[in-house]
């Protein structure tokens, strides 16, 4: 019987057992798992941030608002909100394009000014509800 040697990939030690077996313990291949998936680990995590950061400055700015509010982008960036980062768009019949944050839509008018909405009729793809 010739056994050829094999080593883990995790951490190079002998690996003693099945012949398809490549790491020495689910230590080792959580490690060797864990830090191939972390950089596209660490860019989801930080996108997601950024967007719940993004409905929370919306939901502050409708605390007391039922139908819509208007804010200055200038003081939603202040508060931290990234105008790049959004969940989806939605273009009415009348051209005007509403950018929303998960159920907070927010639409651009004129140089500093947005409205800001709030869509309580949103369903989510795949939803039983719809």
């Amino acid at each position: 019987m010739n056994e050829e040697t094999r080593t883990c990939l995790a951490c190079g030690r002998n690996i003693k057992g099945r012949i398809d077996k490549k790491f020495c313990d689910d230590a080792c291949r959580n490690q060797y798992n864990n830090q191939l998936n972390s950089d596209s680990i660490n860019y989801v995590r930080n996108v997601n941030n950024i967007l719940r950061r993004n409905r929370r400055i919306l939901e502050e700015a409708m605390t007391g608002v039922e139908k819509a509010t208007a804010r200055s982008k200038s003081e939603l960036a202040k508060m931290g909100y990234r105008f790049d980062f959004f969940t989806s768009s939605f273009t009415n019949k009348d051209k005007e394009t509403y950018y929303y944050c998960y159920e907070y839509g927010l639409k651009e008018v004129g140089e500093d000014k947005c409205i800001i909405v709030r869509n309580r009729t949103q369903k989510l793809a795949g939803s039983a509800n719809q």
